[in-house]
């Protein structure tokens, strides 16, 4: 059964790469969910785990960077620091670190090792989680590129957002199936897609109800997906063209994703929810007192967002004044993923990860221990431990650069775009600082892609040359009636 899922992959993979169809980028999306699939047998690659996203991603890189024009555009934007050429370094640098430091420092300084045991430190020292992690890291810096030359046209950043509707999508399905197990038998058809070597938390129970994990190996990795699918889908719902994808479809796969992000009952995705419920109420202020010649941009369909949001919250209300027991289940699932996180076992564990990796910065003289050198459960401290300081300036300045992108020059979709990116971006950083690792993952490569084609788009360049302002470039008719005559 697992060979014949392997290879149903593989036909997937080659018909897309060799489709002149968007194909590739549908299968990116849809591959996300399937986080514990390793499609390459682990006995042929030494243990290591190869799953769905990145082999769709690496035909993604080739299919662009084998295009015409693609060698010029990806040595014109790694040369250029205004647009890739900070990432490109941070890259270069990543690769000596990983390459030399385990072996310089190897016996000098003490880490939390990847694989085996997690509660103890280690001496440093070459493993395979070295060569893994630098693939990986490889592969979601490439991709950048990939994205940022596939998406220069409004047509392709379209076709792109239907396709992360539809990995939304099979991602809440993933979860809904996981949910299923506890009234249906249907625990051993899953199993054939839970190969990866890593370890597997699939079978954790919490308050008597099971932790939906989805195909990802634990809960706080389901949880962290449909935090990252959701905050890209609340912002970039404006970007739209499509009436029916903006106003019906995404608002449905945006509830869905809030229930399987409760239901996966991760503690991080908790506090991913609060940051993003913060983000969504900063945004909507910003609209709201916008000024210039983008105020009637911005505050389209605000009323229509506040009154919707006003009526759930009045329809919350009602139901617990009226039936207060309801309450109680959320209630004890708060105060014992958010409250109580503090004294359980999973967060001093964390805790002590995170020390180990932010000490062995400073004994590493600030060079770093290569990716893949040590556990820290920290996306910010994991990139500075593994890179260095110089390593973890230059990522964090590319990630600046990238967020703080000027859009006025830009037409209502790149301006919309822009937004979406700077906001959805903010929810999983979060989360990342007290779960994540030092690869970003791939939302994030397309969301750094996409701003980076829209901003340097040809179009976009012409209408920056153009009096005409930020809607030089028209909305579809459409939309155009929505907005006002500059």
């Amino acid at each position: 059964m697992n060979l014949l899922l392997i290879a149903i992959f593989w036909a997937l993979a080659i018909w897309a790469f060799s489709s002149r169809r968007p194909v590739l980028l549908y299968l990116f999306f849809a591959s996300m969910p399937f986080g514990a699939f390793a499609v390459v047998p682990p006995e042929l690659t030494a243990g290591l785990t190869f799953t769905a996203t990145p082999i769709v991603t690496v035909l993604i890189i080739i299919r662009a960077a084998f295009s015409r024009g693609g060698p010029a555009f990806f040595t014109n934007s790694a040369v250029r620091i205004e647009r890739l050429g900070l990432l490109f370094l941070f890259w270069l640098l990543a690769l000596l670190a990983t390459i030399f430091m385990p072996r310089i420092f190897e016996g000098d300084i003490m880490v939390v090792p990847i694989r085996g045991v997690l509660s103890e430190t280690t001496a440093l020292g070459p493993t395979p989680q070295n060569l893994s992690t630098m693939i990986y890291m490889s592969i979601s810096i490439f991709a950048v590129f990939a994205f940022a030359y596939i998406l220069r046209s409004r047509a392709d950043r379209q076709t792109a957002l239907v396709a992360l509707c539809f990995g939304a999508t099979i991602t809440v399905l993933t979860g809904l199936v996981d949910y299923m197990t506890l009234f249906l038998p249907i625990e051993p058809l899953l199993e054939p897609l839970r190969t990866a070597t890593y370890a597997l938390a699939t079978d954790v129970e919490l308050l008597g109800s099971k932790r939906v994990v989805g195909l990802m190996p634990e809960a706080s990795t389901f949880g962290g997906l449909c935090l990252a699918f959701l905050s890209a889908l609340v912002f970039f719902r404006r970007t739209f063209e499509s009436d029916r994808m903006r106003k019906v479809y995404v608002p449905i796969i945006i509830a869905a994703l809030l229930i399987c992000c409760y239901i996966s009952t991760s503690s991080g995705t908790y506090v991913g929810l609060g940051v993003l419920a913060v983000v969504v109420l900063a945004e909507a202020m910003i609209r709201a007192f916008s000024s210039g010649r983008t105020r009637h941009l911005y505050r389209q369909d605000l009323l229509g967002e506040l009154a919707i949001v006003g009526g759930l919250i009045a329809l919350v209300g009602v139901l617990v004044i009226a039936f207060p027991h309801v309450t109680e289940p959320v209630y004890e699932m708060f105060d014992r993923m958010v409250l109580q996180k503090t004294g359980s076992s999973s967060f001093e564990e964390r805790g002590m990860w995170r020390t180990v990796a932010y000490e062995s910065i400073f004994s590493s003289y600030g060079l770093g221990v290569g990716l893949g050198g040590t556990r820290a459960s920290s996306s910010l401290v994991s990139i500075f431990s593994a890179t260095g300081i110089i390593g973890g300036v230059l990522f964090y300045s590319f990630v600046l650069l990238t967020l703080l992108r000027r859009s006025r020059h830009l037409d209502w979709e790149g301006q919309f775009i822009v937004v979406a990116v700077r906001c959805s971006f903010i929810p999983p950083f979060v989360m990342g600082l007290v779960v994540g690792g030092a690869e970003f993952g791939p939302l994030d490569a397309f969301s750094f892609g996409i701003v980076t084609a829209v901003v340097f788009s040809k179009s976009n360049r012409l209408a920056k040359q153009q009096a005409g302002g930020p809607l030089a470039d028209p909305p579809t008719p459409r939309r155009l009636t929505q907005l006002p005559q500059a």
